[in-house]
């Protein structure tokens, strides 16, 4: 019998998707860092607790497939470092990876979140791109600003991020949004993406349609 062939080596792409993801780790408990910092400084009420997090199946009319679901093991550990927060009450991390189509080649959707009752809403979703832009050897390419969307309650911020490999190099934006359950970085790659792709107020829309799906009330 002939050795059977080796399993092809993992896409550069998708590689760097799971290190994308991966930097989500250190993205979420350099958020936590922050609150304890802010907390110290203020002690009021917190906000009802209405919304929790979740990741559906999919996304945008089906076009993102949930891939990896990592918010069992993150959110246990941000429940673990979030003692001590005066200002914000973790209830769970959530950490998902959606793949374009089912096919991480072609193009990804990550987000990094945590819900629970937050204050200081507008410093979280700062600090989140801010964390997030230093994180995983990235280059900022535009930095951080308000693009929310007309009509919309929910400010959203948006910054586009550079990131390279050996053997690939990808821009693309992420998009951040905070309120009093809820706080999440929106990333989307989309593999071969030309300028027209990287519009912030697109992607800030994006962002509202992808909380819409993954806010679910509490009953």
């Amino acid at each position: 019998m002939p050795p059977s062939p080796s399993p092809p080596p993992p896409s550069p792409r998708v590689g760097l998707v799971i290190g994308i993801a991966g930097a989500a780790f250190v993205v979420v408990l350099a958020i936590l860092l922050t609150l304890v910092v802010i907390g110290v400084k203020t002690e009021s009420g917190f906000p009802e607790a209405h919304f929790a997090l979740v990741l559906p199946r999919t996304l945008l009319d089906g076009r993102y497939e949930l891939a990896r679901d990592l918010s069992g093991s993150v959110g246990r550990r941000i429940e673990k470092e979030s003692t001590g927060i005066r200002d914000a009450k973790i209830t769970h991390g959530v950490v998902g990876e959606y793949s374009l189509g089912g096919d991480p080649a072609k193009g990804a959707l990550v987000i990094t979140g945590f819900y629970g009752r937050f204050e200081h809403q507008a410093r979280t979703r700062a600090e989140a791109l801010k964390r997030d832009g230093e994180a995983g050897g990235a280059t900022v390419s535009v930095p951080p600003r308000d693009v929310t969307p007309a009509g919309s309650a929910v400010r959203i911020s948006c910054e586009v991020l550079t990131r390279k490999r050996p053997a690939l190099t990808i821009t693309y934006p992420v998009c951040a949004w905070a309120d009093g359950n809820t706080s999440a970085l929106v990333a989307e790659m989309t593999f071969g993406a030309v300028n027209a792709d990287l519009d912030l107020r697109s992607a800030a829309r994006t962002t509202l349609r992808v909380r819409s799906e993954t806010l679910k009330p509490i009953k």
